[in-house]
Formats: C-alpha cells, sequence, structure tokens
C-alpha cells in the first residue's frame, strides 16, 4: 500500500505549472490555493502535529546526509545578504547609523549602573 509520502512525491513529479492565480478555479468551484489549503488542513486533521515533524525531521536529515555542514554555511549566508538587503531597502542606509547610535547609548548606561552597582557594593 503506497503510504502519504510516496502519493505526495508522485504528485510533486507530475505536476504542472499553473498560475498562482485568485481567478483560477478548479472543477469544484474552488481556487488552486483553495484547494491547496483544504487538502493541508485534511491532512492536518488525519495526520496530526507529529506527522509534520517526522517529515520535517527526516527532510532535514536527508538534506544534510546530501549536501553536508558547507550547505548549511552556504544558505546562511544567502539567507543573511537577503536580509540585510531587504532590510537595507526597507528603511535606507541612515537606519543603521540610528540602531547603532542607540545600542551604543545602552551599552554606555549598562556600564554607568554597572560601575555604580559596584562602587555601592563596595561601600557597603
Amino acid at each position: 500500500m503506497p503510504s502519504f509520502w510516496d502519493g505526495a512525491r508522485m504528485r510533486s513529479l507530475t505536476r504542472v505549472n499553473i498560475p498562482n492565480s485568485p481567478q483560477l478555479k478548479k472543477a469544484g468551484g474552488m481556487t488552486v490555493r483553495e484547494a491547496g489549503q483544504k487538502g493541508g488542513e485534511t491532512v492536518k486533521k488525519k495526520y496530526g502535529p507529529e506527522f509534520y515533524e517526522q517529515i520535517g525531521r527526516k527532510g532535514g536529515q536527508a538534506t544534510k546526509s546530501a549536501h553536508g555542514h558547507a550547505f548549511y554555511e552556504q544558505i546562511g549566508k544567502k539567507g543573511g545578504k537577503k536580509g540585510g538587503e531587504a532590510t537595507r531597502d526597507r528603511y535606507g542606509p541612515n537606519f543603521y547609523e540610528q540602531i547603532g547610535q542607540k545600542g551604543g547609548q545602552k551599552v554606555k548606561q549598562l556600564i554607568e549602573e554597572g560601575k555604580r552597582a559596584a562602587a555601592e557594593k563596595k561601600a557597603s
């Protein structure tokens, strides 16, 4: 008997690229997105959250054995770069100057509080 995972793999191999359009309706009157959400909810009810933990763990282990540690370093760098570029584009270069000043002020405040606490401890 084929497992759920075999069926999902088969569907992904035979999937046709269909634009993700809200106007695109299937025969049952649902959009492709609505059908996907409904299917996901059905699987969630049938197998529970542990199922997703199991397939996530299997996928992570398969990726780890197939690609190794260097792969994670590589995608981490790409993710960090993309995130930094998105932040820069969203807030502009002056944003970094502002948060740097705030951080420096907070560090200065914490140092002063630490010195005061040490002085009070020494005095008592």
